[in-house]
């Protein structure tokens, strides 16, 4: 199982670029080394979590909503009922 600060890093590395063309380049990108097994479950977490996504090539996009403008309207914002 892969340790929390190992998958922010992970996270940190995506969202800072926002798309990597393949697992490799990602995996070789990341400041220090992860077995590739780890990698992968990582991988598997952020995608199921929709955080990433894989385009067609097999690249990988990051798609979490991490906006401060909108972190700062939802806490404003009413709760309905």
């Amino acid at each position: 199982m892969p340790r929390l600060d190992t998958i922010e890093m992970v996270e940190d590395i995506i969202s800072d670029k926002k798309e990597f063309s393949s697992k490799n380049r990602l995996w070789r990108a990341l400041p220090k080394q992860v077995q590739y097994k780890t990698f992968t479950t990582i991988l598997d977490y952020l995608e199921k979590s929709n955080k990433i996504m894989y385009d067609k090539k097999g690249a990988i996009l990051w798609i979490f909503a991490d906006n401060p403008k909108l972190k700062k309207l939802h806490m404003k914002s009413k709760v309905l009922r």
